[in-house]
């Protein structure tokens, strides 16, 4: 009947080769046993040292919004930084809350209207935005218009971080 190859052999030379070589590592990786007079002469067991806080990432949560054609005082281009809040975007806290609550599993905020959906025959006029930057881990670019129902509404959805142009401002 034959062993499996990673039994040491019975073999003293085979085995004194086993047991040195198990020394060697032990002594290469600082695995050597400690005399029990050694470690009753050193006090014991020593605490492990506190750890070491680590610093926590910059934000991943930035976009850039580049609103044109409102006929507003919103047109413009506006960073948003979220967690936390921040950037040059008029209303970054309210941006930034409207985004999380929007960001589920399995729903992308800025995803464009399906293929196929029917939408209105209403126009909402020129206004455009685009959206680029990382939200929740994702690469975002996004266009935006108000070109039919189905464009005003995914628009509307994401007031504040667009303007909300069904107001005057």
């Amino acid at each position: 009947m034959m062993r499996p190859s990673f039994f040491p052999s019975r073999r003293p030379a085979a085995l004194r080769r086993f047991l040195l070589g198990a020394a060697v590592l032990g002594t290469v990786t600082g695995l050597t046993s400690v005399p029990p007079a050694a470690y009753a002469e050193s006090g014991g067991p020593r605490p492990l040292p506190a750890p070491v806080p680590v610093p926590l990432p910059a934000p991943e949560d930035r976009l850039t919004v580049t609103v044109e054609g409102t006929g507003r005082a919103a047109d413009g281009t506006y960073r948003l930084e979220c967690h936390p809040d921040g950037g040059s975007h008029p209303d970054a806290r309210s941006a930034c809350e409207k985004l999380d609550r929007g960001t589920t599993w399995g729903r992308d905020p800025f995803a464009p209207v399906a293929p196929g959906t029917v939408c209105t025959m209403q126009y909402g006029g020129p206004a455009t935005a685009h959206v680029t930057g990382t939200w929740a881990g994702r690469t975002v670019d996004s266009r935006f218009n108000r070109g039919n129902g189905c464009e005003i509404a995914r628009w509307d959805a994401l007031v504040p971080l667009l303007p909300d142009l069904s107001r005057g401002m």
